[in-house]
C-alpha cells in the first residue's frame, strides 16, 4: 500500500506536468523535478495532511519558476489545512540571474547592522555604494540593501530601514508572526529587499502561470492587508531543513524498490 500512495502521486503530479508543459522552463527536466519533490516529501510527514491537489497546485509554482524544492530554492509551508508556496534567496538569485533582460554579473543582498559602515553616494553622476560590516557582529539590524551589478558595468540598488522592512511586514506579510519573521529576521530582511530590488529588473517570464507563481512566491499580499493567522506557531519555519509533502516510509520504499 506504501508503495501504491507514492506511485499515485508520482504519476499525478507527473501528469500534471505534462498538461503543463508549455508553461514551464524550456530547460524543464520533468522526472528529475518529481525525483526532487518525492525526496523532499520524505522530510515532512506534515504535508500528509494537506490534500494531494492542493499540494500539487504548490509543487507546479516551484516547477513554473525552474526552481527546486530538493535546493531550499523554494518551499511548501504548511498551515492549517493548507499550504504556502515561498520561494527563498537562493532561488530568487538564481531566478532574476537567468530570466532578467539586461544580462546579470551579480546580484546580492546584505543586512547593515549597528557599528557597520554604509556609504551611499552620487560619483560622476553614477550611483555608488560602500559597505564596511563590522567583523562577525551581532548588533541590533538597522537596516538592508539589495545590490545587482550587469555586465555592461552598469549597477543599481535598493535600501531600506528596519522601520520599511517591518512595516512591510505587518502590513503585508501573509504570515507576520511566523517563525521565519521572528528567527530568522536576517532573512526575512534579505529576502524583502531583494524583492523591492526585483521591481527594477526587467524579467523575462516565460508564462503568465511563472508569473503569478512569482508573486505568490513572495509570502506578501500587496492587493489586500491579509488577515493574520490565528496560530501562528504552526507555520513552519522556511529557513529550517523541511519542506516537501507525503510521508517519510512511502518514499523510502518506493527508492529501495527501484534500486533493486
Amino acid at each position: 500500500m506504501a508503495n501504491e500512495v507514492v506511485k499515485k502521486f508520482s504519476e499525478q503530479l507527473s501528469d500534471k506536468l505534462i498538461s503543463v508543459e508549455s508553461a514551464l522552463p524550456k530547460d524543464f527536466n520533468r522526472e528529475r523535478f518529481v525525483h526532487n519533490c518525492l525526496a523532499v516529501m520524505n522530510e515532512n510527514p506534515q504535508l500528509a495532511k494537506i490534500n494531494p491537489a492542493q499540494t500539487i497546485q504548490g509543487l507546479l509554482k516551484g516547477a513554473y519558476l525552474g526552481l527546486d524544492f530538493m535546493k531550499r530554492e523554494c518551499y511548501l509551508i504548511p498551515y492549517g489545512t493548507s499550504v504556502q508556496f515561498q520561494t527563498d534567496y537562493k532561488g530568487e538569485v538564481k531566478f532574476i540571474k537567468k530570466y532578467a533582460m539586461r544580462k546579470i554579473k551579480d546580484v546580492y543582498a546584505k543586512v547593515v547592522r549597528k557599528g557597520d559602515e554604509f556609504i551611499e553616494e552620487i560619483v560622476d553622476g553614477r550611483p555608488s555604494i560602500s559597505f564596511h560590516p563590522a567583523p562577525f557582529s551581532d548588533e541590533e539590524i538597522i537596516g538592508a540593501f539589495a545590490v545587482v551589478l550587469y555586465q555592461d558595468e552598469g549597477m543599481e540598488y535598493e535600501t531600506m530601514s528596519v522601520k520599511d522592512i517591518n512595516s512591510v511586514r505587518n502590513n503585508y506579510s501573509k504570515a507576520s508572526n511566523s517563525k521565519a519573521w521572528k528567527n530568522s529576521f536576517d532573512q526575512m530582511c534579505i529576502k524583502t529587499v531583494l524583492r523591492r530590488l526585483a521591481k527594477h529588473i526587467e524579467t523575462d517570464f516565460e508564462s503568465v502561470e511563472a508569473h503569478s507563481a512569482w508573486e505568490d512566491g513572495s509570502g506578501m499580499d500587496f492587493a489586500s492587508t491579509p488577515a493574520p493567522i490565528n496560530n501562528p506557531e504552526e507555520v513552519i519555519d522556511v529557513f529550517e531543513d523541511v519542506s516537501g509533502v507525503i510521508t517519510v516510509e512511502d518514499v523510502k520504499t518506493e527508492g529501495e524498490d527501484d534500486a533493486e
